[in-house]
Formats: structure tokens, sequence, C-alpha cells
């Protein structure tokens, strides 16, 4: 693909010639089940329904046929604003995509596209629930210079020669990249392994039959006893053997983990251009995904009790790129420091912010009433259930309510940690005492402000103020100033009202 200036038109262009067999290769793993269900129900009827036994083959050869007609069928032209794309045989359509509402750019390789040197090209906007092009596949030179064009062009200016050729050295900013023992630590830090064992136990217990579980657990139990008083252990051996076994659980979720990170993050590195932020990463599959820096919205810092013992911390942002509730893109770039020292997200974070300053030093507390507030909630359902359970096992049961003075004091070290800070640009709060979090935003940022005022809040002269950006996806912690008395709650509603009335909306 010749550079392509941003005063002419392209001619129409295809996918690249392989792209059927991607197209193809996605489809089969929407359809796998079904097929692989009719190819053995299918066999067990015999050979006299013939339709039934060549039903999967009759369906690989539609999937395979509507592949190469979206490849004879998808075109797509390079304009001087915006990408025209056709597509579709019988019910055609056209979309006209200009260069300036491109929000996202992501170039994906899985090894099967290292294999075939091509690559997958996704284009998103703001709001829109699906890419508003999807480009499976192009050859990955193509795939480099259209990502080049889009970036570029969208600041107005030609495009480089650099990303046009995978083999020369990009001439973009390098902020932040992750070395080996980089990614091993953030997979020690993080809990991938863990999720991946649990989603495998779900997806077991909802695929294979209950009693085959079941007579799993029992077998291995049995096994396990029986082995146990073959050896002739006593209490004290049985207990060390047992928590041996968990710690060497432990270990190997945490070395799954550790493989998980390395295959996501290995190779990470973060840059930027004039308007741009850019992040490459991946051991096996690699994948190359952009943002403005303009569209983005909110940023979270957290710090866990692992990242505090490895002296670590991470750093995510929210865009202005919609995502379908309840679901996450893995390729959408949420990760601007997946693992970096305090003083590395710090610097970045000065070197990035378009206004404000970071780190705060001028927070805020909360009422004291919020310690007790903090509380309520374990004993709420403590004290019930500690009840219930006396009533039904003894008084032992009551030994539960040993965990209030623990509680009690989680709470008194939460709400000491509790605070927000407002200047004329930013607007932060941070939280969490096991587990850390600073949450803010650029006040040009905000869409919406909500006072909400509950019963508590009304005993306690307190009030709570809720703030609303583009692209918030609900699993950060929420952008909220909770526990503030009522009169700095009002003062501060009405200082965000007046800024975001006089402000115009920077999304």
């Amino acid at each position: 693909m010749d550079d392509v200036s941003v005063d002419t038109v392209s001619p129409e262009r295809r996918l690249h010639p392989w792209s059927w067999l991607f197209v193809l290769l996605q489809q089969l793993k929407q359809f796998i089940f079904p097929l692989a269900a009719l190819l053995v129900f299918g066999a067990r009827k015999g050979d006299d329904d013939l339709w039934i036994s060549l039903a999967p083959f009759i369906g690989i050869v539609v999937l395979v046929t509507l592949a190469i007609l979206q490849y004879f069928t998808y075109r797509y032209v390079i304009g001087r604003d915006g990408l025209t794309v056709r597509e579709g045989l019988l019910h055609r359509s056209r979309r006209e995509i200009p260069f300036s509402r491109i929000h996202n750019v992501v170039v994906h390789q899985s090894l099967l596209h290292r294999v075939f040197g091509v690559a997958e090209v996704r284009l998103e906007s703001a709001g829109g629930q699906k890419p508003e092009a999807q480009m499976r596949v192009l050859g990955l030179r193509d795939a480099l210079a259209l990502e080049d064009l889009v970036r570029h062009q969208v600041r107005g200016s030609a495009p480089g020669h650099a990303a046009s050729d995978p083999e020369t050295p990009e001439a973009d900013a390098t902020l932040l990249s992750m070395s080996t023992a980089e990614v091993i630590r953030l997979g020690l830090i993080s809990n991938r392994g863990m999720i991946v064992v649990a989603a495998g136990f779900g997806a077991a217990w909802q695929i294979l039959p209950e009693r085959m579980i079941e007579q799993f657990f029992r077998q291995g139990a049995k096994q396990a006893f029986g082995y146990a008083e073959q050896l002739h252990l006593g209490w004290l051996a049985g207990a060390a053997g047992v928590a041996a076994l968990v710690l060497l659980a432990l270990g190997l979720v945490r070395l799954l983990s550790v493989v998980l990170a390395l295959l996501q993050f290995h190779g990470f590195r973060l840059t930027e251009d004039a308007r741009r932020l850019m992040v490459e990463r991946g051991l096996l599959a690699r994948l190359r995904t952009s943002v403005a820096r303009r569209r983005i919205q909110a940023w979270t810092l957290h710090e866990g009790l692992l990242h505090r013992w490895f002296g670590r911390r991470s750093l995510r942002i929210d865009t202005a790129v919609a995502e379908k509730a309840g679901q996450q893109d893995q390729r959408a770039l949420k990760d601007l420091a997946p693992i970096a020292t305090p003083e590395a997200c710090d610097a970045l974070l000065g070197h990035l912010l378009a206004q404000g300053t970071w780190p705060r030093e001028d927070w805020q507390p909360v009422a004291a009433s919020a310690r007790w507030r903090l509380l309520l909630p374990t004993v709420a359902w403590l004290l019930p259930v500690t009840a219930l359970a006396a009533w039904h096992l003894g008084p032992w049961a009551w030994c539960a309510l040993a965990w209030l003075p623990v509680a009690a004091y989680a709470a008194h070290r939460q709400s000491s940690r509790m605070g927000w800070s407002l200047d004329e640009h930013l607007v932060a709060v941070r939280g969490g005492w096991w587990s850390r979090y600073w949450r803010f935003a650029e006040i040009d940022k905000l869409q919406a402000l909500r006072l909400s005022r509950s019963p508590l809040d009304h005993a306690c002269g307190t009030a709570s103020l809720w703030l609303d950006t583009a692209g918030a996806n609900g699993i950060a912690a929420p952008l909220a100033l909770r526990f503030v008395p009522e009169a700095e709650a009002h003062a501060t509603f009405e200082r965000l009202s007046t800024a975001l009335s006089r402000r115009r909306l920077r999304w």
C-alpha cells in the first residue's frame, strides 16, 4: 500500500487475499458447538439418514462460501477527510467514517496473523457499541500504514513513512516500557490465574453433567483420605500436609498468572506523538492500540497489598469509547501502566494531564461519622447471621462476633484514608485501606453532577456528590465525594455547577 496524501483520494481497495480464512475461523468459533453436536448426534442416527450425517459438512461449506463472498464484496476507500467502507452482496451498505471521529485505532495480530504476515484493524468512535470498521484482515504493511494515516490526519499533517514499514523504527517518544522482570512482578501481583481457574470450573459445571462433577470431587476426596490413612499421620502432620497442598495450589495459580501476564504484556511499550497515545504489547499475539489524549475522561491509580510489597502501582484510564454493558474489550487501551513504581506513575500523570497537578497535597478529610457508617453494613449482617447460627449450632457460634473489632479497625483505617481534592482544573477522590485507589478527572471532562442525601446523611449532616464522565465502565471505583459535611457539599456542588455551565465540554 503506497503512502496516501491527505489531498488525494485512493482507489477502492480490498482486504488481504487470506482474509476469507480468518473470517471463516471467526465464524467457526461461534458455530463450533452446534456443528460438533450435529456431527456427534448425526452419527448416532445411522447411515439411513444421509442428510443428517452430511449436515456438519454442509454447514462448513456455507461458512466458507460466506467468508469468500465477504472478501469479494468488501471495499474501502481512503479519502481526504475520512474512510468509506462498502460491503454486502444483496444487502449493500456504505459507511462514511470521518478521521476526526475515530477515537481509537487497534491493530491486532494473533499468532496465526503473524505467520501469514497480516493484521486485524479496528476503528472505534465514541458512543458506538461496536467498531465503526473492522477490517479482518489487511497485510501488516497496509495495516500499519492505515494506522499511521489515521493518527496523523486527525491532527492535519501528512503521514510519515515510519509506520508504513514494520522494520523502520518509530519516532514516537517512549513514555513507559516494561522489562520481562517487571511483567513477572505483574503476574505475581495479579489474580489472572485465579480468574481463569474459576472460569474453567464455572464452564465445566455448566457443560458437564452435575453427577460427573460431583463424582469427580467425591472420588478425589476418598483417594486423598485413603492415602492419608495408609500413612498413619497424626493430626499435626495431616494439618501440615493440607497446608502444603494449599500452598502448592496457590503457587500453581500464581505461576499461571505469570504465564498469562507474559502472554498479554510482554514487550509492553507506551509511546506518544503530538496528540495520541499508543500501546504495543503481547508475546504470541501482538496488539497495537492507540487513543487520542483528549479522549481520556478519567484516571484511576490502584495499589493493592501485593503492590505495596513490591513497591508498585497500576494506572488505568476511562476513554470516550463505549462498551457493551457488562463486557470489557481486552483490546481497548485501558492500562497506561499495568505496573510501575509510584514515582513513574506520578511522572507519567504529570506529563499527560493537560491541566491540574499531580500528586495532590490538599486532600480534604471526610466527616467523622464515616467511621461507624462504614462499619454499619458489617454489623447489619453479622449480628443476625451469628444469632441464627447460635440458635442452630449452640453458644460457640457467638465467637463469630470476634470479627467486629477487626471490622471496626478496618472501618477506622478506611475512613482515615478517604478524602477529596478540588482546584480550578481537577477533581480527585481517594479511598481504600487494604486495597487503595485514587480516582480523578479534569473538570472540563465532567458531564453531570448529582447531589444526594440518604436518611443517614440527614441524621449525620452530610451529603454525597456524584460526578459522571463519558466512558465510565462501572468497573473502577466511582468518582464520588462521599460523607462530605453538608455545607461543604453544597458549596462544592455550586462551584462545580458554575464551572460546568461556563466551560465547554472537552471529550
